[in-house]
């Protein structure tokens, strides 16, 4: 079923002029960021920032989607992942040092011993 499904995806992609695919590029940015915990943060305190992630578009309209629930995290140490796709770079600019990201990281800072951050886009 796997070799079948690749088969197909490969067949699709072969189909597409390169034209077309740089068509469908998404001009939006991914902030990909891992994190280490301080040592003694608990599970609720981490459950707490993970939320305060997921609800920061709340009130930061640029960010268009968020995930947190990471299937795998490489590092020592670093153990959970967050995930924001803003809607283009001046979104993600105009993030750092906002209302929003300044209220979630009340949250976040205080437990976050180390982080890696990534910003990639098309």
């Amino acid at each position: 079923m796997k070799t079948l499904l690749l088969t197909a995806v490969a067949a699709l992609a072969l189909t597409m002029s390169p034209v077309e695919a740089a068509a469908k590029k998404p001009a939006t940015v991914i902030h990909v960021v891992t994190i280490k915990w301080k040592a003694g943060t608990t599970p609720e305190q981490i459950a707490a920032a993970l939320k305060g992630a997921e609800t920061v578009s709340n009130s930061y309209k640029g960010i268009e989607r968020v995930w947190t629930k990471a299937l795998k995290v490489q590092g020592a140490g670093y153990t959970h992942a967050i995930v924001m796709e803003f809607k283009d770079e001046k979104a993600l600019k105009d993030y750092t040092d906002s209302p929003a990201q300044k209220e979630w990281y009340k949250i976040y800072l205080p437990l976050r011993e180390q982080s890696t951050t990534h910003d990639i886009t098309n």
